[in-house]
């Protein structure tokens, strides 16, 4: 097995599906040829390697799409959404002349019955098995998945959206998998929204799906709801988080350094063009990940002299030869010692951006986000803390997040107030930067007696942070509150009721006839939060800290996608564009 699949979500999908397509390979000694189109290549190299699929006698990987040659002796595995392109891709494998001696179709959601008996007119013959194994979401992290369908953003909040209601559907059917996968059956509530109905539509849809799904078990029987809850809500709940400037390293890799498909491009001391994956195969990445940046540049170098001194040089210095040598003779400090060479380049990387723009800017981010500067002092005058950015020759996207932090902590402006800004930051021609927030449900222009009403937050006056660090996702808050069971049922409605675990009324187990305490019925339960339109890895990081602090409840999260601030602005920025021309968008599979 993969290290990758020793964490989490990864862990469990692999064992998902080793129960189901390796299982049914092994009944054959035969070598056989795995064919994936894009979504399940992503999802497969998410949680095992090709040596995993080597050693269960898969031998080729083979794209969908893509001309491949005949191979008559063989037999082929087929994993795929269930779509029509993949069916059509499928169907052409066998119509005319079959390419492979028999076909193992396995199916990552329910397969319509127009496209199964379509498979069945055309491929019936040579079909062996065709199972639906439930797996439509892509597991990113040992505790964070995604829909892996960055559109949906437009899809959903753009007024010229043509598919918002398919997407939906498809994210509710996605949602209904991943509580198949991990074998839950969750009350569901939602953040209710007096401009925005997703959240609430994205519940009923799940709820519904759900019911269905559980209807009968194997046992014909009923399933009962899980100790699990999920909660549902807009990207609009918390419009600072994404855009504030993070100093903790993973966050702060992926806003500042170009970081693309999780793939970090460097150039190594001697010059040459290296390049590194950020994942959860590299150990030392999952150690820092979540620390903030002046504890990872302490911590490496640390690591590298440490690992040195363990291999006793006499004079206790790191020449590249010493280093040459030893690495040949050793592959586990071989590893060890790229990845800590990786991670001193990407933290060097992260402090020389913070030097050269971030530093100057974050206390301004802070204050206006927070309300209150580094002493607890509530700032009175926002556009004083700002004014400095905006003389500042920061880059554009550097000043709009500035402003867009201003309009949120005054929760809107006026348009006078607005149109003075814009001309500040020279975006007179890309305004769509800050108005299209109100697609999302977030006030951006406003008459002053809606100004600063700011929500409550829970008091963290005693939480040890950093001066540059006090912003607290608003989603961290919700996670806390909801193990804690203090959720306001008039702002976050129960679309089907939890389980007792959940509801905070000490109640009797059926089974044990006894009243168990609240600590008891909580162990092993899972709270899943689900953000419609993109999640930030502040967020991504809140989850794996209140598991961390709960210790007795597992927190996971998700959304259609993880966002970038620069990726979230040139969304926002696309919102108000028409469609070129009607169409019908494709599939997951090509997101």
């Amino acid at each position: 097995m993969a290290a990758v699949s020793d964490h989490g979500l990864k862990k469990t999908v692999w064992k998902r599906i080793k129960e189901t397509i390796i299982a049914d390979s092994r009944k054959s000694d035969i070598w056989k040829i795995l064919i994936l189109d894009p979504f399940t290549t992503k999802l497969l190299s998410s949680c095992c390697k090709m040596s995993d699929l080597m050693s269960e006698k898969i031998t080729i990987v083979e794209d969908l799409y893509r001309i491949r040659e005949p191979v008559p002796e063989m037999k082929a595995i087929y994993f795929m959404p269930p779509t029509a392109k993949c069916v059509d891709a499928f169907i052409a494998d066998f119509k005319t002349k079959p390419k492979y001696k028999a076909a193992y179709v396995y199916f990552t959601d329910y397969c319509p019955d127009d496209l199964f008996n379509n498979m069945k007119l055309y491929c019936g013959k040579y079909i062996r098995v065709c199972k639906e194994i439930n797996i439509s979401f892509m597991p990113q992290e040992a505790q964070v998945f995604t829909c892996d369908n960055p559109g949906a953003f437009q899809s959903i909040y753009s007024p010229n959206s043509q598919d918002k209601k398919k997407t939906l559907e498809t994210m509710a059917d996605q949602l209904v998998s991943l509580c198949a996968t991990l074998d839950e059956y969750p009350g569901i509530r939602y953040k209710k929204d007096s401009n925005m109905e997703n959240a609430k539509t994205l519940a009923e849809l799940v709820d519904n799906k759900l019911a269905r799904h559980y209807e009968l078990d194997d046992n014909s029987k009923k399933k009962g709801k899980t100790q699990a809850q999920l909660l549902i809500v807009e990207r609009g709940f918390d419009p600072v988080s994404p855009i504030l400037h993070e100093l903790t390293y993973q966050a702060m890799a992926y806003d500042l350094i170009n970081v693309t498909n999780d793939s970090y491009k460097f150039k190594s001391k001697d010059g040459s063009e290296k390049q590194a994956l950020l994942n959860e195969d590299d150990m030392l990445w999952v150690k820092l990940r979540h620390k903030h940046i002046a504890e990872v540049s302490e911590k490496i170098p640390k690591m590298v002299k440490e690992i040195a001194a363990s291999k006793k040089q006499p004079d206790g210095k790191i020449s590249i030869s010493n280093l040459a040598q030893m690495m040949k003779k050793m592959p586990a400090f071989r590893k060890k010692m790229t990845e800590q060479a990786v991670h001193l380049q990407l933290a060097e990387d992260c402090m020389q951006q913070y030097s050269n723009n971030v530093e100057k800017l974050c206390k301004a981010e802070q204050d206006l986000a927070v309300g209150a500067d580094v002493e607890g002092v509530k700032v009175k005058d926002q556009m004083r803390t700002l004014l400095p950015v905006l003389l500042h020759p920061y880059s554009t996207h550097e000043k709009v997040r500035a402003v867009l932090l201003y309009i949120f902590s005054q929760n809107g402006t006026t348009e006078e107030n607005l149109n003075k800004l814009i001309q500040h930051v020279k975006i007179e021609d890309e305004r769509e930067f800050i108005l299209n927030w109100k697609e999302l449900g977030v006030p951006i222009i406003t008459s002053p007696s809606l100004f600063a009403r700011r929500p409550s937050r829970r008091d963290r006056s005693q939480d040890e942070t950093y001066n540059l660090s006090r912003w607290t996702p608003v989603i961290k808050d919700v996670m806390e509150d909801a193990v804690e069971n203090k959720l306001d049922t008039r702002e976050w409605p129960h679309q089907s009721e939890s389980p007792a675990a959940w509801n905070g009324s000490g109640a009797v187990s059926a089974r044990q006839h006894k009243t168990i305490s609240q600590e008891e019925r909580r162990t092993g339960s899972r709270l899943i939060i689900f953000i419609i339109g993109g999640m930030s890895f502040s967020e991504m990081r809140s989850a794996y800290e209140v598991t961390q602090s709960v210790k007795s409840c597992e927190v996971i999260i998700g959304s259609s996608h993880i966002l970038t601030p620069t990726g979230l602005l040139e969304d926002i920025k696309a919102l108000s564009k028409r469609p070129v021309e009607t169409f019908t968008v494709d599939e997951r599979s090509n997101a």
